[in-house]
């Protein structure tokens, strides 16, 4: 039976705005009904630079989406990631005063919302709380403690903050552009919900997203989040360097990169050569496919090279048997899982949302570019934080914190604005993109 709830999920990136409506079809597939991508020139790395142009881009995309799609958009489900993005590990417990019951959901929530209440750097705000594992008395590696008998739980758990101003000002712009944030989600945990599979997150995977603005880097082992970070690197950094290695327009060098860039110099050929406009009056100016992959090739190293020393510093470079997996915009460059494995040592694939689509009206959707967009649709119907399924006795100022992913939508009159949704104050977009040219990254 088809799912009539439909779910919108907002991209915002450094380079495009992506909107993607979808609902699940009668086989539990992802069906896409409609997208809107539009030029995005107020981000820079994930951070607004200029709010009306944001607004603008938010406001096409949504347009372009509502046309194909034919649903009327007033509530979204919104990625983050940016170089703010911190992640840590917390212990908490409690003691339960009733020791003749069993563990209750109210208690597992009580723990996890004192997490919530943890102090946290002046400016900075957290927008999860990932349970890890808990310990009852003194029985640890418990996976879900509710039933159980005993006095003192415990409990581990990933919790990732933001920077307040960075969320207000996206949170500013998708309010300006008519809409309602309903959920804050993570933009890595986002990818990995479509381009991970339970085996993958079950054996140990990290996910390596590579943007335009960052690259934003996910590790799960025992089918649990274990680490994340953000990198200030990404597709427009490559960009950078053609542009000035190779003298040319800003436009000319994401040109280059897209159609003939090669991660591996020795996969270029020596004779190889592009011939590009010059500018007014000038003669055309040729450049060496080789020496251009030279400098996709330098810099993409130093990108994997700071990955995988993340990796390491996570303690799980040793464990993860499912090895890596590259999405994103900057996915789609020639030779790269070659590159990645050489640095690495570790098995690599890229990651296609494939697998979570049915039939859908934008095929261009199943590119590695598009894994954050299906994903912040994905987690409309499966909440990120799936431990924690209501939320008691939690402060106003947290909120929006403490929401499961339950995006609104209200289908009676066929638009999915509808019912409620979460007073989300946060927001902030990071996705796989580069320049204003339609295939960057």
């Amino acid at each position: 039976m088809q799912n009539d709830k439909i779910v919108v999920g907002l991209d915002i990136g450094t380079t495009k705005v992506c909107a993607l409506v979808g609902r699940k079809n009668e086989f539990g597939k992802l069906e896409i009904l409609g997208m809107g991508k539009a030029i995005s020139e107020g981000v820079v790395r994930g951070i607004v630079s200029n709010i009306d142009k944001t607004v603008e881009a938010i406001k096409k995309a949504i347009r372009q989406a509502e046309e194909q799609s034919g649903i009327n958009i007033g509530v979204v489900n919104v990625g983050i990631a940016g170089q703010h993005i911190k992640s840590l590990q917390h212990n908490g417990s409690i003691t339960r005063q009733v020791t003749d019951n069993e563990i209750t959901v109210d208690d597992v929530n009580r723990l996890t919302n004192d997490m919530y209440r943890l102090v946290t750097p002046p400016g900075s705000e957290i927008i999860h709380v990932m349970p890890q594992e808990y310990k009852v008395d003194y029985e640890e590696g418990i996976v879900d403690p509710v039933g159980m008998s005993g006095v003192r739980l415990e409990g581990n758990f990933h919790i990732i903050t933001a920077q307040s101003n960075a969320i207000n000002n996206i949170n500013k712009c998708v309010t300006r552009a008519g809409l309602e944030i309903d959920n804050l989600i993570l933009e890595p945990l986002a990818s990995c919900m479509s381009v991970l599979s339970d085996e993958e997150k079950e054996a140990g995977v990290a996910l390596v997203d590579i943007g335009g603005g960052t690259t934003d880097l996910a590790i799960f082992k025992d089918n649990i989040i274990r680490h994340t970070a953000v990198l200030p690197f990404g597709g427009s950094i490559i960009t950078s360097d053609i542009k000035q290695g190779c003298m040319v327009m800003q436009n000319q060098a994401e040109q280059l990169k897209v159609k003939f860039g090669k991660a591996i110099a020795d996969e270029a050929s020596e004779n190889e050569i592009v011939s590009i406009p010059g500018l007014r009056d000038r003669t055309p100016k040729e450049i060496s496919l080789k020496n251009l992959a030279f400098i996709i090739e330098a810099r993409m190293e130093e990108i994997i090279e700071l990955v995988y020393a993340e990796i390491v510093r996570s303690g799980f470079a040793n464990t993860l048997a499912a090895g890596i997996v590259i999405t994103g915009g900057g996915a789609q460059m020639q030779n790269l899982v070659q590159l990645v494995e050489y640095i690495t040592g570790m098995d690599t694939r890229i990651g296609y949302p494939n697998e979570h689509l049915g039939k859908s009206k934008v095929e261009a959707v199943k590119s590695p570019m598009y894994a954050t967009s299906v994903g912040l649709v994905l987690a409309g119907y499966q909440p990120i934080d799936q431990r924690v399924e209501h939320y008691v006795d939690v402060p106003a100022q947290d909120e929006y914190n403490n929401k499961p992913i339950q995006p609104k939508a209200n289908h009676s009159s066929g638009n999915a604005a509808g019912a409620g949704g979460g007073l989300l104050q946060k927001l902030k977009g990071f996705l796989s993109d580069d320049i204003d040219n339609k295939q960057s990254y």
